[in-house]
C-alpha cells in the first residue's frame, strides 16, 4: 500500500480535488511535501473553500443531544423533536454532554408525558415553523443507529461506508454481531476506531465498485486486484500518516518514564480493534487493509489530521429568536416555551460534535501565523469543513492554517507540533526562537 504515497498517484488525485473548488490547487515542494497554494486573491474574511467529508462520525455521546444526518450531519426531526428526544435522555440520566442530568434539568423537570407528546410530534411550540428541519429517514439496512435528511445521502452513506458497517438485517458486513462488539468497543475506548473502520470500508466498497466497472468494460488489457485497490485507497493515502501508538501525544497523567508501556498498551487496543473489525467485515481481496501497520496508520491520519465535526443547533437559534420577538409576543410565547428552556438548562444550545476528515483540508500546512482558519459562517449547517481567510491572500501564496493554539508560548508550540514530526519555522517561531 506503500507505493500509492509517490507523488504521481496523489497528483492525479489532488488534480480530482482541486476541480472541486474554485482559486486554490494542491501543489508538492521539495521542502514540506503537499500544502494548498491561492490560484487567485482572497480578501480578509473571504471564504477559501468548503471541503466536504470523506469519513466523519458524530461522537456518540453527542448522539443523546442532537438527531442529525448520519452523511451529512445536518440537523434534521423539527424543533420539539429536538427538544423532545434531548429531555427525555436526561430524564433517563443519559445526557451526552455531562454524563447525566444537569442540576438545572433535576430542578425544573417537566413530566413524561409532556416530553413524549413533544418529541413524538404531539405537540407544537410557537413560532417552530420559523426554523423547518428535513423529515429524518431511517437507515434502508433497517438498523436503528442511522438517520438521514433525504434519500440521497441515505444512498450515498450506504454506498461509500454504511453498507458494510450496518447492523441491520440488509447488511453486508460478514457477521452483524461481530460488528456489534467492534462498535461497543469502540464506544467504550476511542471512537476513532470508528473513523479508522469506515475509512477501510470505503476503500473496500469503492475497490469493489472499480472491479465492477472493469469487468463491465471487458477491457482488453487486463487491470491487477492490486492496482485496483490502490486506486480504491487513493482518497485515504492524502493524508499524512504516522502509526497511532508512535505519534498520539502523552497524556498529562502519564511519566515520562512510563512512555513505553503507554504506547505498547495503545498498540494493543489497536490489535484488539482490528481484531474485531476483521471478524465483521474481512475481505480477502483487501486483505492487504487488515494489517496491524496500515491500520496504526489510518488512525495516526486521524490522530494528525482530522477537524472537529462541529454544527450549530436550530434549537438555540429557536430560543434565540423567542428572546428577541416583541414584548407582548414574547411574553406570550415564553408562557409556553420557558418550561422548556428551564428544563434544559445551560445545555439548551448543544451543537452537533464530532470529527471527520477532510481531504483538502489535510493538505494545508500549519503556521503560528496563518492567514486562514477553520470557522462556520451562520450559513453553515451542515458537517462540511469551512476555510476563511484572516487577512488577504495574495496569488500563488501558500494557504496555512493552524494545528494548535498559537497564541501559547514558543516552547509550547514546539512541543505540541513535534508530535506531528516536524519543527515549525515559521515567521513567528523564527522570531521567537531568536529571542528565546
Amino acid at each position: 500500500m506503500a507505493s500509492l504515497n509517490d507523488n504521481t498517484a496523489a497528483e492525479e488525485y489532488f488534480n480530482q480535488l482541486r476541480r472541486r473548488c474554485n482559486g486554490i490547487q494542491v501543489k508538492h515542494n521539495g521542502t514540506f511535501g503537499k500544502g494548498v497554494y491561492a490560484d487567485s486573491e482572497f480578501q480578509e474574511d473571504e471564504l477559501i473553500l468548503k471541503d466536504e467529508i470523506l469519513v466523519g462520525i458524530q461522537h456518540s455521546s453527542n448522539k443523546v443531544d442532537c438527531l442529525v444526518c448520519s452523511f451529512c450531519f445536518r440537523f434534521i426531526g423539527s424543533i420539539e423533536k429536538q427538544i423532545g428526544r434531548k429531555l427525555y435522555f436526561n430524564n433517563m440520566g443519559l445526557s451526552g454532554c455531562c454524563g447525566g442530568a444537569s442540576s438545572s434539568s433535576n430542578l425544573h423537570s417537566l413530566p413524561q408525558g409532556v416530553v413524549t407528546s413533544l418529541m413524538n410530534g404531539e405537540m407544537a411550540l410557537p413560532h417552530t415553523d420559523k426554523f423547518p428541519l428535513p423529515s429524518p429517514l431511517s437507515c434502508p439496512g433497517g438498523c436503528q443507529e442511522a438517520f438521514y435528511c433525504s434519500g440521497s445521502c441515505a444512498e450515498a452513506d450506504w454506498e461509500s461506508t454504511h453498507s458494510l458497517l450496518c447492523t441491520g438485517e440488509r447488511s453486508e458486513s460478514v457477521s452483524r454481531d461481530a460488528l456489534g462488539e467492534f462498535i461497543k468497543h469502540s464506544n467504550e475506548t476511542n471512537d476513532i476506531f470508528l473513523l479508522a473502520a469506515k475509512a477501510i470500508a470505503f476503500t473496500i466498497l469503492r475497490y469493489r465498485k472499480l472491479k465492477a466497472g472493469h469487468v463491465n468494460k471487458q477491457a482488453k488489457q487486463s487491470v491487477s486486484k492490486q492496482s485496483l485497490l490502490l486506486e480504491a485507497w487513493k482518497p485515504v493515502s492524502v493524508g499524512y500518516k504516522r502509526r497511532w501508538w508512535d505519534c498520539i501525544a502523552l497524556p498529562d497523567d502519564v511519566d515520562p518514564s512510563d512512555e513505553g508501556a503507554f504506547r505498547t498498551q495503545i498498540k494493543d487496543l489497536a490489535c484488539t480493534s482490528l481484531e474485531l473489525l476483521k471478524t465483521a467485515i474481512f475481505d480477502k481481496e483487501c486483505e492487504a487493509l487488515f494489517s496491524l501497520d496500515i491500520y496504526g496508520n489510518i488512525i495516526g491520519m486521524f490522530e494528525l489530521n482530522n477537524l472537529d465535526l462541529v454544527v450549530a443547533s436550530p434549537v438555540e437559534d429557536y430560543f434565540l429568536y423567542i428572546d428577541d420577538l416583541p414584548d407582548a409576543e414574547k411574553d406570550k410565547a415564553e408562557e409556553i416555551t420557558r418550561p422548556f428552556l428551564d428544563a434544559l438548562g445551560d445545555e439548551y444550545s448543544d451543537c452537533c460534535q464530532g470529527t471527520a476528515f477532510f481531504p483538502l483540508q489535510s493538505c494545508m500546512n500549519h503556521s503560528c501565523c496563518p492567514n486562514a482558519k477553520a470557522f462556520k459562517r451562520e450559513e453553515d449547517r451542515d458537517g462540511q469543513a469551512v476555510i476563511i481567510a484572516l487577512r488577504s491572500i495574495s496569488k500563488n501564496e501558500e494557504v496555512t492554517i493552524s494545528y494548535i493554539d498559537e497564541e501559547l508560548p514558543y516552547e509550547e508550540r514546539q512541543a505540541l507540533l513535534a508530535d506531528y514530526g516536524f519543527t515549525c519555522k515559521c515567521p513567528k517561531c523564527l522570531e521567537d526562537s531568536s529571542v528565546a
